[in-house]
């Protein structure tokens, strides 16, 4: 999976009928736009669909594409979940790292880069993905929660029946905590494809109220940067690991 880049899960429709079954690509791209990626389960540690506290497994194929063709758990609200393995890349030059650093608001980490002593090239990252999407079936009623992934979006509405004139609020978790002040990127896709992008910041409970409309579909990004923990990483010289969290949801008309 390329780095640098968002990882979504892109149902075929985010409002469906009691019958119909979900649908949904999982992908890496930029703004919206990105390549699909197959069921494999040696990918990812978690593919679930879930509603309240009922948990199930994403059951597929090898190679099915749309990776997500299953049956919904019941009318109403219904999450997907998706957790990749860990993924790892190589800097050559310390630039291209520091670019990406910078643009997810996380300085810190070059400060302690360079007062740690670590190389400026050759050196590795570390990442994965948690994603979640909101799809409502039927009524669509119900209410997200937060699923225990090591960093999660919560929505804390209802985007499908709740009134959303004030905007969604939403909470990022990381580690089992609220991650407060941290950067959030919203991806907004309008029916006619075009995508803007908007920078927001959680206060120090981890929520912010994302401004939304209805026809719009929405991608939330937040992601964390920590030192490299997995032993086979840091021995395959990763220094820094990166976790992504990402929520896709659409406001109906």
């Amino acid at each position: 999976m390329a780095h640098g880049h968002e990882s979504w899960i892109d149902p075929v429709d985010f409002t469906l009928d009691v019958g119909q079954p979900i649908t949904a690509d999982i992908r890496v791209g930029e703004a919206f736009k990105g390549s699909s990626y197959s069921y494999l389960p040696a990918n990812f540690r978690l593919f679930e669909i879930a509603q309240g506290d009922t948990r199930v497994p994403v059951e597929g194929r090898l190679g099915d594409r749309p990776a997500l063709q299953q049956a919904p758990l019941a009318e109403g609200l219904n999450v997907v979940l998706h957790v990749t393995r860990n993924y790892d890349l190589t800097y050559k030059t310390l630039e291209k790292f520091a670019s990406f650093v910078r643009h997810k608001d996380a300085e810190w980490v070059l400060a302690a880069h360079a007062e740690a002593g670590y190389p400026n090239a050759d050196f590795g990252e570390v990442y994965s993905r948690y994603t979640k999407s909101l799809i409502a079936v039927g009524n669509g009623a119900g209410a997200d929660q937060n699923y225990g992934l090591l960093t999660e979006i919560v929505a804390l509405a209802n985007p499908y029946t709740d009134d959303m004139s004030a905007g969604l609020p939403v909470q990022v978790f990381y580690d089992g905590a609220v991650h407060g002040f941290t950067q959030i990127e919203l991806f907004a896709k309008s029916p006619d494809d075009t995508v803007e992008i908007t920078v927001h910041k959680t206060d120090e409970q981890g929520i912010a109220i994302l401004p939304v409309v209805p026809g719009v579909t929405y991608m939330v990004d937040a992601v964390v940067l920590r030192l490299a923990i997995d032993p086979v990483a840091k021995e395959n010289g990763a220094i820094w690991e990166s976790l992504w969290a990402n929520l896709t949801f659409a406001v109906p008309q």
